[in-house]
């Protein structure tokens, strides 16, 4: 990373201020090549900008950050100019007649890693971070950006390297004076991590929850009331609602921020036996989306008769919500014999408080915890299980062949070390920084 690279680090379009970034050996040379200057470091200067044939671009701000103490870990420079597009251009233009490459999305992030100024959790914080959208998702972030969840890795690979000392001394040095129970004296701390890391991949759920969001579905018999439901959570006609059965055929999916938490409500087709493959089609999508969510609303119309409602019934879980739905018409045998369920009624709000607050109370009692989570990705699952899988053979192997145990005691730091990208290979670094908008 040898080269200069720039980026527009604001929102494209007309905006009353638009900052350009610069990182790379040359960015001293562009600062003084486009202000005429030399400026000091880590001040902001007000200072005219012109291009190469001295041509006015703007009056902007201008800092510049001499490596390592900036972003990137090398020389680096900000552009504040006016946000106007003409002007975006012209700097752009600027800057690329001066020889500079545009940023590949991440790369300013990637070369911070690379310079040690971030590992790879907080590099990935960065970019949850910036597209967070709830309070619990920006806390979350917050806390990976500042190191949190690369403690908690460290912490285990720190104590699984303390247990491989004592199995490598075992095997390199037999004739030594040592004691003889070195690999038994291995056996206790490996078990407490190994709780250690099967209780977190338990738990796991929890930090990628709040990144990606709380997936709750609407289920129930066709004319159920899911949609009207849908609506009147989200506060918007969100989904079309009519009296024909059936008019759902494809998920309907609204965004929420409920609790500070990102939760994404999905309306679905009413669950029953069809002979048209549309309807059927939905069907089988609805299925599949309730199957996946993490909590189900199991919508029963009240006013029926007729036990349609009992159609979903393989779908629920002991932990989700029953709805008695059309709670304000007259209950029929469907209401009397759906006992314990929730009255709620769209039409007249009756219910909906007590339905919010329930939903709330599942969303918190899943997402809510008093020690930051050990997986916010599912790279960071699929790590933890391999240390998890290579520890058990570990403990397995280790009166017999202790040679063998040190070997996955040795994989399974490994693995953790990837979490941080300690140890990581270069495909993998590809696939994170990809996902990095432009400028960061």
């Amino acid at each position: 990373m040898s080269d200069t690279i720039f980026a527009l680090a604001t929102a494209p379009g007309r905006s009353a201020v638009a900052v350009v970034r610069v990182s790379g050996p040359g960015s001293g040379k562009v600062v003084e090549a486009i202000t005429g200057k030399k400026l000091k470091a880590r001040k902001a200067s007000l200072r005219t900008l012109c291009d190469v044939a001295g041509g006015v671009i703007d009056e902007a701000l201008v800092l510049w950050f001499e490596g390592p103490a900036s972003y990137t870990g090398e020389d680096a420079a900000e552009f504040h100019i006016h946000g106007g597009p003409a002007v975006i251009e012209s700097l752009t233009d600027a800057l690329l007649a001066l020889g500079l490459r545009p940023a590949d999305p991440g790369e300013f992030t990637r070369r911070a890693f690379e310079r040690g100024k971030l590992d790879l959790a907080q590099a990935e914080g960065v970019a949850d971070l910036i597209d967070a959208q709830t309070k619990a998702q920006a806390k979350q972030a917050l806390a990976q950006l500042g190191g949190a969840l690369s403690e908690r890795h460290e912490a285990w690979r720190s104590r699984l390297i303390e247990a491989l000392a004592l199995l490598e001394a075992n095997v390199d040095f037999p004739d030594e004076d040592l004691p003889s129970d070195l690999a038994d004296k291995a056996s206790p701390p490996l078990k407490a991590l190994i709780a250690d890391l099967d209780a977190a991949v338990l738990e796991g759920d929890r930090g990628r929850l709040v990144r990606e969001g709380f997936r709750i579905a609407l289920i129930g018999a066709p004319n159920a009331g899911k949609s009207s439901l849908l609506n009147a959570l989200a506060g918007r006609d969100a989904a079309i609602v009519t009296d024909i059965a059936g008019t759902t055929r494809d998920v309907v999916e609204v965004p929420m921020d409920i609790a500070g938490y990102r939760a994404l409500l999905a309306d679905t087709a009413g669950i029953r036996a069809s002979d048209d493959p549309i309807e059927q089609e939905g069907v089988r999508r609805a299925r599949a989306w309730a199957e996946d969510a993490d909590l189900r609303l199991w919508v029963i119309d009240g006013s029926a008769s007729g036990e349609a409602w009992r159609e979903a019934m393989d779908l629920t879980k002991p932990t989700d919500i029953p709805i008695l739905a059309k709670a304000d018409l007259p209950i029929g045998a469907d209401g009397e014999a759906a006992a314990g369920a929730l009255p709620v009624s769209a039409a007249t709000g009756e219910g909906m408080l007590a339905l919010r607050e329930a939903i709330e109370g599942k969303i918190i009692a899943a997402l809510a915890g008093s020690e930051f989570p050990a997986v916010t990705r599912a790279r960071h699952a699929a790590l933890l299980k391999d240390a998890l899988s290579h520890l058990t053979r570990a403990l397995v192997a280790l009166r017999q062949s202790p040679e063998l145990a040190a070997e996955d005691v040795r994989l399974a730091a490994r693995a953790l070390g990837r979490v941080t990208g300690r140890i990581d290979p270069e495909d993998v670094l590809d696939q994170v920084f990809a996902k990095f908008c432009i400028g960061k």
